[in-house]
């Protein structure tokens, strides 16, 4: 099965860090990539930027809104893909996520929304 591990950070919160301990922080995320591809289990991640667009077509018009977006209070700041052969297994590897310590980590399977 496979499982999407969203990384979801407090909006603000890397601005808050000091340049050496972001990079320190990052570097532990890099690390911990490392070893899920060693696992066998990542099939993808990456890292995403906090300045975003929404995007939404109502009635045939589309609209679009440039961030940052003031209501939010979170931003999801990265992704893995991961194969793994149970939720357990899946929530195992979030458990050993670095960013598990100052983000939250969401964790869901991958598949067809209506069944």
């Amino acid at each position: 099965m496979t499982y999407m591990l969203l990384i979801v950070e407090p909006q603000g919160q890397r601005r808050a860090r000091a340049p050496q301990e972001g990079r320190g922080l990052y570097q532990q995320m890099l690390d911990y990539t490392a070893s899920l591809k060693a696992r066998g289990v990542l099939l993808a991640s990456d890292s995403l930027r906090a300045a975003a667009t929404r995007l939404s077509v109502r009635a045939g018009r589309q609209s679009l809104i440039d961030g940052p977006f003031t209501e939010s209070k979170e931003l999801v700041g990265g992704f893995f893909l991961l194969e793994c052969a149970t939720r357990e297994e899946a929530l195992g590897h979030a458990a050993e996520c670095p960013a598990a310590q100052w983000a939250t980590i969401e964790v869901r399977e991958v598949g067809p929304c209506y069944e």
